[in-house]
C-alpha cells in the first residue's frame, strides 16, 4: 500500500458539529505557499499583515504614521474610518496614502496641530474574496505639562519623627517616571529608613539630623518626548532635642522644655496605605505591585504572606527595600488577600490588601485560515477567555453577520461557523471579536474556495549530493485543492517507495535515513488530486564520506628549534578537498615561521607563544573532518621569574539597553597580576527556573569591558564575569542586578517521543519535556497528537500539563501509529513537531505452531521443525518459536505431566527448525512448540513424540574382587547406572603383572548380560592380576573400569592385601628390606651399638671387667642358640673374635602375616688384646 503524505478530506454531515471541531485542525493545514510563481495567479483574500498598536500615542513634535499594510490577490485596496465614519484622505491635504499599502501619513511638522487627528482608526482591506480589517487605533498625542506653580514651605521637625514629602506630578501621557535628586542631579540615597513609594511621594519611617538639606528636588520623566520636569526644591531642617530646648527658652517657660530623652522610640504606623484594609485589583498577565510602607523608630521592617495560601515561588520579587511585593504574570490564581507586617522591637501591625484578577480577552484557539476545494465541508473556530467572561460576535468582510449577505453553507453555533458543500462564492474574510470590559480581541480569517489541480513547486531536476550512512532528503514542495497526495518512485519503471526503508514526510519530502551507495539514482515525485496529475524528477548521488587516516601527534619541542605536523586524509575523488590548519581554533599567524605544503604543517625558530593546540580541518563541499594535536614548548627559565598568578575578578557590573531579547552588560577589569588577561568569560543564572546554578553565556576578548548579550523570553537573569589570563581564570564577580525577560512562545518541542503498549488496548506515548529554561513562559503544556499510520483517520489531540505520559486508551491490538508531541505555553505554540511512529500494546499470540515434525539424528540429537504462524495471529513483535521438550514413560504423558521437568530451548526471530542437543539415548520423549513475542507466548501446538535409538553404555558401577585363593579369584559388579539401551554382555579381559610390573598376555572373556558375579579358577598362585571390564549394547561397547588383585601364597609367603571394593589402582607386593626408611633406621641401630662398643673398649683397657659368657647364659634368647663348632660356627665367645647376631622386629607383637624375620646384620669384634671381652 502506498504511503499518502496527506489525508483526503472526507464529507461530514452538518448535524455532527463535535466531528467537525475535531478535523478542523487538519482541514485548515491547507496554506497557500508564498511561492511567487504560484501567487502570480493564485486568487486569495486578504490578510492583514502589519497595523499600528491598538493604543497609539504619538508624539506631538513629528508627523503621525498610522500603519495598515496586508496582502492579497488581487492587491487589496485600503480605506480608512475615523470614529465609526468614513475618513475621506483625498479631502484632507495633510493626509497621504503609502503607493500599494493602507499606511496613512498625516503632515503635522509643517501646519496643522496633533489634536485635530486625536480618534479612532480603522483600517480595511478589500478585493474581489473580501475584506480584512485592522484592530481599532486609538491615536493620541503624548502630554508632558509643566508643574503647578506653588510656594513650598521649610520643613522642622524633631529628629526621630516620620516625614513624608510629596511630588504630586502633572498627568501626562503616558504617566512620567519619578525620581528625587539634589541641586548636582544626584540621586538621594534610600535605604529601610528612606524610600520612595509607587505614587512618587519620598518616605521618611523616622529622620535623623542628616537629612537636613534644601534641596530635595523630585523630577519626572516624560520618556515619549524626552523631557524631564523639575518641581520645586523643598527644604528639611532636623534638630535634636537641645537645640529645640534652646529656640523654646528664648519664648516660651521652662515648664514648656521637651523631655531630655533625644529620641522617643515608638511602635509601627503605616504612611501608606491607610487603615486595616485595602482593595487592589490588577489584569492578568501584568504585574502586580502591592506597596506597604511605616514609620516608627527603631526603623520597621516589612513581612509579607498570602492568608490563603503561599506565594509563587519563582514570580514573586521584593522591590523598595521589602516594601513592594510584585508578582510577574499575575493570572486568576493570585487572587486572595495579601497581608503586610510592618514589625519593630517595640510591636507590629498588620493591613491586608484584598487582590482580584481581572482579564481582559486572551484567545484559547484563535480562527484560522481555511483553504477548501468545491462541495468541501470546513470550520471556523473562536474561542477565547477573560474576567469576566468575553463576548464573542462574528463579522463577514467587516460587516456584522447578522447583516452581511446570507450564504447557505454557513451556519453560526456561538463560537464556530461551520461551513458544508462550500462554492466559490462562499470564499470571504471573517473577522471574530471576543469582548469584555477590560478590552478586546479581534482576528481575521479568510474562507478561500479554490479548485487547482495539484503543482509541484520544487525545481524540476535538482540534484542533490549526500556523504554515505547519512539521512538524505528529496524535496517535494506541493500545493492543490483538493489537497493533492503524494508518492515517490525510484528509477524510470520503479514501484512506490514504501514506509518500511524511507520517511514520507507530510510536506511532501522523502526521507532516506540512511543513505548508502545504493540509493543512488532518479526518484520521481507524483502528486495527485481529483483535478489532476503532477510529477517531478530529482536525482540523488551518494558521496564516500571524508576520512583522516593519520593524525597530527602530540610534540614537545625546545624553544627555537623546528615542529611538523602531518594531517593524511582521504575522501572521495568527485569532491574538491580542503585542508586547513589552526591554532586554538584561529587562524595560524601570519608568520613566515609557518608553512603550509598539502597535509603537512611546518613551525620554525619556535617560540613560547607558539605553544597550544593545533588542529587540522579537512573541508570538502558536503563534510568536514578534524584533528588536534597539542604542542608544547619548554626551556629551561635564565632568571627567577616574576611571581605572576589568576586576575582578580572584575567588579562594578552594569546594566543597559535593556530589550526583550537582549542587554548590554559592562564591568570594570580587576588588577591582572603580571600576566595579560586573554579573555572574560560571561556566565548567568537563571533565579526564576534554576536559582544558584551558573550557565556558560559567552566570552568575550580581553580588550573588551562590555558585551551585548543575546537572552532568552521569560528568564530572570543575573550575569557574572571571570577574567582568564595564562594561569587561569579569577574568582566570579559579584552578580549582577536581575532582569526579567518577557515570556514567548516555545522555541522547541519535548525530545525522545516514544509510543509503545504496555496493554493490549491502550498506547502509552512519552517524551522528556522540556526544562523551565525551555519553556519560554508561564503555562507550560502538551499538545499531544496521534493517528493510525495505515488508516484514513485525522488525528486526534489532546492537551496536558506539564507531565511527560499520556495514554491512549480503547485501541486496536499491535496497531502502528503516528505520534507527535507539541509545546506550547499560555503566549502560544511551539513550531510543528516531527512524527514518530509507535505501536499499541502487544497480546499473546493466538495460533501455535503446526505441521511439527521431528527427525532423530542419533541417540542424543534431534531436529525438529514447524510452520511459522500467520503474522496476523502474533498480535506483537515476533520474538522466535520456543520448544518445550521432557523425557516421559510411554502412556504417562498426560498423567504425570505436572511432575515431569521440561527443558526449554528459544529459536530467535523467524526461524522454523531447530536442533534439540544433550538427549539421552533410548529415551521416550516429548515436545512442543509456541510462539513468542513481546508479551508473551502463545498456545501450545499438540505434543509430539520421538524416540532416541541406543547408545553405548556407561561403565559397570562398581568393580569389586573377593575370596582370593591360591588360583582363582572371584569378580562382582553392579551393572552401569546407564546402560542407554538393552545390555548384550560384558567383556572381561584380564593380564598378569610380574615383579618389574611387566604385563603378561590379555586373557578375553564374554560374560552373560543377567550375570554381577564371576570366578576365574586356575589362575597362577602369588601373582597380581589387571583386569579390564565394560558392557555392551547393540551400538557398541561402553566405557570400561579396571582393577587390580592379588592370588593368596602358601603359609610361609605374603598373603595378598585386602582388595576390597577399593578404585583400579595397581598395588605392589613390598619387600620391607629394601625401603629406604627401613635401611636408614637399622644404620642408626648399627651406629648406637658400635658407639657402646668403643665405649666397652675404653672402660676395659682401664680395667673393668664385663662377664659376657655368664651374663649370655643368665639371659639366654630361645630364638638364638649357641652353634656347635662342627657346624662351622662359634660355640661360645672366644678372646680371639666376637660375632654378634642381631635380630630386629618392627614391633613388640608377633609379625604381621605374610612377613618372615631374619637376621640383618653381623657384627665381627676383633679386639686388640687376647684377654677375654668384657664391657660395662
Amino acid at each position: 500500500m502506498q504511503l499518502k503524505i496527506m489525508p483526503k478530506k472526507k464529507r461530514l454531515p452538518a448535524g455532527r458539529v463535535a466531528l467537525i471541531l475535531f478535523l478542523c485542525q487538519m482541514i485548515s493545514a491547507l496554506e497557500v505557499p508564498l511561492d511567487p510563481k504560484l501567487l502570480e495567479d493564485l486568487v486569495q483574500p486578504p490578510t492583514i499583515t502589519q497595523q499600528s498598536p491598538k493604543d497609539y500615542i504619538i508624539d506631538p513634535r513629528e508627523n503621525i504614521v498610522i500603519q495598515c499594510e496586508a496582502k492579497g490577490k488581487p492587491p487589496p485596496s485600503f480605506s480608512w474610518t475615523r470614529n465609526g465614519t468614513h475618513f475621506d484622505i483625498d479631502k484632507d491635504p495633510l493626509v497621504t496614502m503609502k503607493p500599494g499599502s493602507g499606511t496613512l501619513t498625516i503632515n503635522i511638522m509643517n501646519e496643522g496641530k496633533a489634536e485635530t487627528y486625536e480618534g479612532v482608526y480603522q483600517c480595511t482591506a478589500r478585493n474581489e474574496r473580501g475584506a480584512a480589517i485592522s484592530n481599532n487605533i486609538v491615536v493620541r498625542p503624548s502630554r508632558s505639562p509643566l508643574w503647578t506653580k506653588e510656594k513650598l514651605e521649610p520643613i522642622t521637625l524633631r529628629n526621630g519623627q516620620s516625614l513624608v514629602l510629596p511630588c504630586r506630578p502633572p498627568l501626562g501621557l503616558p504617566p512620567p517616571i519619578i525620581f528625587w535628586m539634589d541641586n548636582s542631579f544626584q540621586r538621594l540615597p534610600q535605604s529601610e529608613r528612606v524610600s520612595q513609594g509607587l505614587n512618587g511621594d519620598l518616605y521618611f519611617s523616622n529622620v535623623l539630623p542628616e537629612d537636613t538639606r534644601e534641596d530635595y528636588i523630585c523630577y519626572a520623566r516624560f520618556n515619549h518626548t524626552q523631557t524631564i520636569q523639575q518641581k520645586q526644591p523643598i527644604s528639611v531642617k532636623v534638630i535634636s532635642v537641645d537645640e529645640l530646648n534652646d529656640t523654646i527658652a528664648a519664648n516660651l517657660s521652662d515648664t514648656e522644655f521637651y523631655s531630655a530623652k533625644p529620641n522617643r522610640e515608638r511602635p509601627p504606623t503605616f504612611l501608606t496605605p491607610e487603615g486595616n484594609t485595602s482593595n487592589k485589583e490588577e489584569l492578568r498577565g501584568n504585574v502586580l505591585s502591592l506597596e506597604c510602607i511605616a514609620e516608627g523608630l527603631p526603623t520597621p521592617v516589612i513581612y509579607w504572606i498570602k492568608e490563603d495560601g503561599t506565594l509563587p515561588t519563582n514570580r514573586t520579587f521584593y522591590r523598595n527595600f521589602k516594601k513592594t511585593l510584585q508578582i510577574i504574570q499575575v493570572s486568576e490564581a493570585d487572587s486572595g488577600n495579601y497581608q503586610c507586617i510592618a514589625k519593630n522591637a517595640l510591636g507590629a501591625i498588620h493591613h491586608t490588601i484584598s487582590v482580584t484578577v481581572k482579564a481582559a480577552p486572551y484567545w484559547i484557539l484563535a480562527p484560522q485560515n481555511l483553504v477548501l476545494s468545491p462541495g468541501e465541508d470546513g470550520t471556523l473556530i473562536c474561542r477565547a477567555n477573560g474576567n469576566p467572561k468575553p463576548r464573542i460576535s462574528w463579522l463577514s468582510n467587516g460587516v456584522p453577520i447578522e447583516i452581511a449577505p446570507n450564504d447557505p453553507s454557513r451556519k453560526i453555533d456561538g463560537d464556530t461557523i461551520i461551513f458544508s458543500n462550500v462554492q466559490e462564492r462562499s470564499s470571504a474574510v471573517y473577522q471574530c471579536n471576543a469582548s469584555n470590559e477590560y478590552g478586546y480581541l479581534l482576528a481575521n480569517a479568510f474562507v478561500n474556495v479554490l479548485a487547482e489541480p495539484p503543482r509541484i513547486l520544487t525545481s524540476a531536476n535538482t540534484l542533490y549530493q549526500v556523504i554515505a550512512n547519512r539521512p538524505a532528503l528529496l524535496d517535494c514542495a506541493f500545493f492543490g485543492s483538493p489537497l493533492p497526495t503524494i508518492e515517490w518512485f525510484k528509477g524510470a519503471k520503479g514501484s512506490a517507495l514504501r514506509d518500511d526503508i524511507y520517511v514520507l514526510h507530510e510536506n511532501g519530502t522523502l526521507e532516506i535515513p540512511v543513505a548508502q551507495k545504493d540509493s543512488t539514482g532518479t526518484y520521481t515525485c507524483v502528486a495527485r488530486n481529483k483535478l489532476g496529475m503532477a510529477k517531478n524528477e530529482v536525482h540523488l548521488e551518494i558521496k564516500d564520506p571524508t576520512r583522516i587516516i593519520k593524525q597530527p601527534e602530540y610534540a614537545v619541542v625546545q624553544r627555537g628549534s623546528t615542529v611538523s605536523f602531518e594531517c593524511k586524509v582521504k575522501h572521495d575523488h568527485t569532491l574538491t578537498l580542503t585542508i586547513t590548519w589552526l591554532k586554538d581554533n584561529g587562524e595560524l599567524p601570519s608568520d613566515g615561521r609557518f608553512t603550509v605544503d598539502k597535509d603537512h604543517l611546518e613551525v620554525a625558530d619556535v617560540r613560547d607563544s607558539d605553544g597550544g593546540a593545533y588542529t587540522c580541518v579537512a573541508n570538502t563541499t558536503l563534510d568536514m573532518v578534524s584533528a588536534s594535536a597539542v604542542l608544547s614548548v619548554v626551556a629551561p627559565t635564565p632568571t627567577p621569574a616574576p611571581i605572576y598568578d589568576v586576575p582578580n575578578p572584575p567588579f562594578d557590573l552594569e546594566l543597559t539597553d535593556q530589550l526583550d531579547k537582549s542587554v548590554q552588560l559592562s564591568w570594570t577589569p580587576g588588577d591582572d597580576n603580571n600576566s595579560p588577561i586573554i579573555e572574560f568569560i560571561i556566565e548567568y543564572e537563571d533565579a526564576m527556573h534554576e536559582a544558584g546554578l551558573w550557565h556558560h553565556q559567552t566570552k568575550v576578548s580581553g580588550m573588551q569591558t562590555t558585551a551585548q548579550l543575546k537572552l532568552s523570553p521569560y528568564v530572570n537573569y543575573s550575569f557574572r564575569v571571570m577574567a582568564v589570563n595564562s594561569l587561569g581564570r579569577s574568582l566570579p564577580s559579584e552578580p549582577s542586578e536581575q532582569y526579567l525577560t518577557k515570556a514567548a512562545e516555545p522555541d522547541t518541542n519535548p525530545t525522545a517521543v516514544e509510543g509503545l503498549g504496555s496493554e493490549p488496548d491502550n498506547l502509552v506515548i512519552t517524551w522528556k519535556p522540556l526544562n523551565g529554561f525551555e519553556s519560554n513562559g508561564p503555562g507550560l503544556q502538551y499538545k499531544v497528537s496521534w493517528r493510525q499510520k495505515d488508516g484514513d483517520d485525522e488525528w486526534a489531540s489532546v492537551v496536558v500539563a506539564n507531565v511527560s505520559k499520556y495514554i491512549v486508551s480503547g485501541t486496536p491490538t499491535f496497531v502502528p501509529y503516528l505520534i507527535k508531541v507539541q509545546a506550547l505555553n499560555d503566549v502560544g505554540f511551539a513550531p510543528e513537531p516531527a512524527v514518530v511512529r509507535g505501536h499499541s500494546g502487544e497480546d499473546l499470540p493466538m495460533v501455535a505452531p503446526g505441521n511439527v515434525r521431528v527427525n532423530v539424528v542419533n541417540s542424543t540429537l534431534a531436529e525438529v521443525h514447524w510452520d511459522p504462524v500467520p503474522p496476523k495471529s502474533i498480535r506483537g513483535h515476533l520474538q522466535g518459536y520456543r520448544i518445550y521438550y521432557w523425557k516421559a514413560q510411554e502412556g504417562s504423558l498426560k498423567r504425570n505431566r505436572r511432575h515431569i521437568e521440561k527443558k526449554i530451548l528459544t529459536f530467535q526471530d523467524s526461524k522454523t527448525h531447530g536442533m534439540l542437543p544433550g538427549l539421552e539415548p533410548f529415551s521416550h520423549y516429548a515436545l512442543n512448540v509456541r510462539v513468542v513475542n513481546g508479551k508473551g507466548e502463545g498456545p501450545a501446538s499438540p505434543d509430539r513424540v520421538f524416540n532416541t535409538p541406543e547408545g553405548v553404555p556407561s561403565a559397570p558401577s562398581s568393580l569389586k574382587i573377593v575370596n582370593p585363593t591360591l588360583d582363582s579369584l572371584t569378580l562382582e559388579w553392579d551393572p552401569p547406572s546407564r546402560p542407554n539401551g538393552i545390555l548384550t554382555e560384558y567383556t572381561l579381559k584380564y593380564q598378569p603383572i610380574n615383579s618389574t610390573h611387566e604385563l603378561g598376555p590379555l586373557v578375553d572373556l564374554k560374560i552373560p548380560a543377567n550375570k554381577t558375579r564371576w570366578t576365574l579358577k586356575n589362575l597362577n598362585f602369588s601373582t597380581r592380576y589387571k583386569f579390564y571390564f565394560y558392557a555392551q549394547t547393540a551400538a557398541g561397547s561402553g566405557s570400561q573400569i579396571t582393577e587390580e588383585a592379588v592370588t593368596t601364597v602358601d603359609e610361609a609367603g605374603i598373603l595378598p592385601p585386602d582388595v576390597g571394593a577399593g578404585k583400579a589402582m595397581a598395588s605392589r607386593q613390598v619387600d620391607i628390606a629394601t625401603q629406604g626408611w627401613f635401611i636408614g633406621l637399622m644404620c642408626a641401630v648399627a651406629l648406637l651399638i658400635l658407639i657402646l662398643l668403643i665405649v666397652c673398649f675404653i672402660r676395659r683397657n682401664k680395667g673393668g671387667k664385663y662377664p659376657v659368657k655368664e651374663k649370655e647364659d643368665a639371659h639366654a634368647d630361645p630364638e638364638i642358640q649357641p652353634m656347635k663348632e662342627d657346624d662351622g660356627t662359634f660355640g661360645e665367645y672366644r678372646s680371639e673374635n666376637v660375632s654378634l647376631t642381631l635380630t630386629c622386629a618392627a614391633r613388640s607383637h608377633p609379625p604381621p602375616e605374610g612377613f618372615v624375620i631374619k637376621p640383618l646384620l653381623h657384627l665381627i669384634f676383633i679386639p686388640t688384646t687376647s684377654q677375654s671381652l668384657e664391657s660395662s
